[in-house]
């Protein structure tokens, strides 16, 4: 079986502290995984191991079957990588058009010097074009990207993410800070753009997380406890015991469907 991404024992230090303590991880091929776990597991750290913003200290990390190890974020972007980050990555000065036309150039290898001579560039406006529709501001084309409201802003960050056809997509908590309305919208919308893709995401709302992944791994002090499908993460003693339990508790009590 071949396998989007697979880490292979990682383990990664800062100093004397180790973060990530030999997690192993097999994603397979349009797989929609989660990774959960409490504030201060890893997660963060394990998503920057695999886009190549920090590099593991000894085991292997693969993509498509090719190790990662030594090559620059956008190297792995080019072997079919995408991430979208917590912070807005938008141009706010730029249109809704131009936001997304300069992540489908940048895929194909245009420097950014070019740009302002590839006004007619057919096959990046075709693109540009797809990706608005697919994210559902083909009607806010022109607009200002500091003049979306924050989910539309949220919706562009993963148009410029999916942009260059990426077939491995990380999302880090896609839907904080929306409202459940918009939540659901947007869980909706990223099933759609990432439909026979693999998806990685971390994510703290257990709603979206249980309403959005095929399998769920539970991270706790750098270690991959489970890794199973929401049903068996749910129910594994281990995972009440480290983490799910008390978050579980917690969304029941404020009246969240998990």
């Amino acid at each position: 079986m071949s396998f989007a991404v697979e880490l292979k024992d990682v383990r990664k230090s800062f100093g004397k502290t180790e973060i990530i303590r030999g997690a192993s991880l097999s994603v397979k091929q349009g797989e929609r995984v989660a990774i959960i776990g409490p504030n201060g597991a890893g997660k963060s750290t394990l998503f920057n191991l695999i886009s190549g913003r920090f590099h593991a200290s000894t085991g292997d990390i693969l993509v498509n079957g090719q190790s990662i190890l030594g090559r620059k974020p956008f190297e792995i972007n080019r072997m079919g990588l995408a991430r979208s980050f917590q912070v807005s990555n938008l141009f706010v000065r730029l249109s809704v058009f131009e936001n997304i036309r300069c992540a489908v150039l940048w895929s194909k290898g245009y420097r950014y010097s070019f740009w302002r001579f590839l006004a007619d560039a057919k096959d990046a406006n075709d693109r540009t074009d797809e990706v608005l529709k697919m994210i559902k501001l083909d009607k806010r084309r022109d607009v200002l990207a500091m003049n979306l409201t924050y989910a539309e802003q949220r919706a562009l960050e993963i148009g410029i993410t999916i942009a260059g056809g990426a077939e491995v997509i990380l999302l880090d908590e896609p839907t904080a800070g929306m409202s459940r309305s918009e939540t659901t919208r947007f869980v909706q919308l990223i099933r759609e753009v990432t439909v026979g893709k693999t998806l990685l995401t971390v994510e703290h709302d257990m709603g979206v997380v249980f309403g959005l992944a095929d399998r769920i791994a539970v991270l706790v002090y750098g270690e991959v406890i489970a890794f199973d499908t929401p049903e068996a993460v749910r129910a594994n003693p281990r995972v009440q015991e480290a983490y799910l339990g008390s978050v579980l508790a917690e969304a029941q009590a404020s009246g969240a469907h998990v």
